[in-house]
């Protein structure tokens, strides 16, 4: 898998270097049959790895495609922050892979076409390879916990957490699925927020908890500073996670998403933070809203209502605040992992990776 192209210190590259390496030898653009050993022991027959890369290639096209890869990097310096090294570079797969999943089984939800400049999975292996491609990054890391070298209370904690992270990242695609195929629901602020926190902020609180993790397992911090640290951090975490979620959003109706195209979630009728701002705070604005989405939905994101729906939001002042709530969390996140970190440079190194992404 190419690295990721920061563009930055290479104090970020040598880090993302080795998470590459992590990632190559988990999910491995052609499996072996040591690979396939590994991770099905035991099968009763014999299944050739080109058989089985049937199942892996849409993940790996994906994931070699790049990515920001800004959790796996969360994780890692979080457990340096804490004195642990690379003690959490093995876990990097439970927060890269299942992202990456989500991203397989959004685009299809969401009928989107692309995905990182190229066509999306389902789009070129079919929508039933997709499907099972993509339940399978979320299972294929924790083969990566059976291999860490950690005590078996972290390892049990660590799964029991991979659980109760993959449950909340559904419900939150839940809520938005639901929201978004019916045109005349109207979600209260707070229950975008919530949704928010359990879809895209789990994740990255789940990162920064396995870096805490991780730092434990390698004696940087005690076990029992374990909870502690995850409260900080992991609320921290969420809050960036939540972030980058709105400022995501207020692309789509800006300059656009890199691999998608501009507006197209208004095509998907999807209730964004900017679309909620504007519903709750402009009179009549339910049924212009209901308008321009029905017509994106019959005629795509050619229909002039797209813009005329971007249009409006930006003149109601929407998109900016918007993106200034979006800010506004990222901030508080940035202040939260520099206030807490023990290693003056890691703090630093966390806080430059905050301001290069947002």
């Amino acid at each position: 898998m190419p690295r990721v192209k920061w563009g930055m210190d290479p104090q970020y590259t040598h880090r993302l270097a080795k998470i590459e390496a992590v990632l190559n030898a988990q999910l491995p653009e052609t499996p072996d049959l040591p690979w396939v050993g590994g991770n099905f022991p035991a099968l009763p027959g014999a299944v050739s790895p080109s058989l089985v890369k049937s199942l892996t290639l849409p993940g790996w096209d994906l994931i070699s495609r790049g990515g920001k890869r800004w959790r796996p990097l969360l994780t890692t310096l979080i457990c340096e922050s804490l004195g642990g090294g690379d003690g959490a570079l093995p876990l990097v797969p439970l927060v890269e892979l299942p992202h990456n999943a989500s991203l397989i089984h959004d685009d299809i939800e969401d009928s989107s076409d692309e995905r990182r400049g190229k066509p999306a999975a389902h789009i070129l292996y079919g929508t039933d390879t997709a499907i099972n491609a993509g339940c399978f990054l979320y299972f294929l890391p924790l083969t990566c916990v059976e291999a860490w070298d950690a005590p078996l209370e972290l390892k049990n904690a660590v799964y029991r957490l991979w659980g109760e992270h993959m449950r909340r990242l559904h419900l939150g695609q839940a809520m938005d699925i639901a929201w978004h195929r019916d045109h005349a629901s109207l979600p209260g602020l707070n229950e975008y927020d919530l949704m928010c926190r359990l879809k895209t902020g789990c994740l990255a609180r789940f990162a920064a908890i396995l870096g805490i993790y991780g730092a434990a397992a390698s004696g940087g911090i005690s076990v029992e500073k374990v909870d502690e640290w995850a409260g900080t951090l992991g609320d921290a975490a969420e809050k960036l996670g939540v972030g980058f979620q709105i400022l995501d959003d207020v692309k789509n109706l800006t300059t656009g998403n890199p691999g998608k195209k501009r507006g197209d979630d208004i095509v998907e009728g999807k209730k964004s933070l900017p679309v909620l701002l504007y519903l709750h705070g402009q009179k009549d604005a339910a049924a212009l809203v209901s308008r321009c989405f029905q017509a994106a939905r019959v005629s795509g994101i050619g229909a002039p209502e797209v813009e005329e729906l971007i249009v409006e939001l930006d003149r109601s002042g929407a998109l900016a605040e918007a993106k200034a709530r979006g800010l506004s969390l990222i901030a508080e996140a940035r202040e939260a992992f520099l206030g807490t970190s023990s290693e003056a440079s890691c703090g630093e190194l966390l806080a430059g990776l905050i301001d290069s992404i947002s």
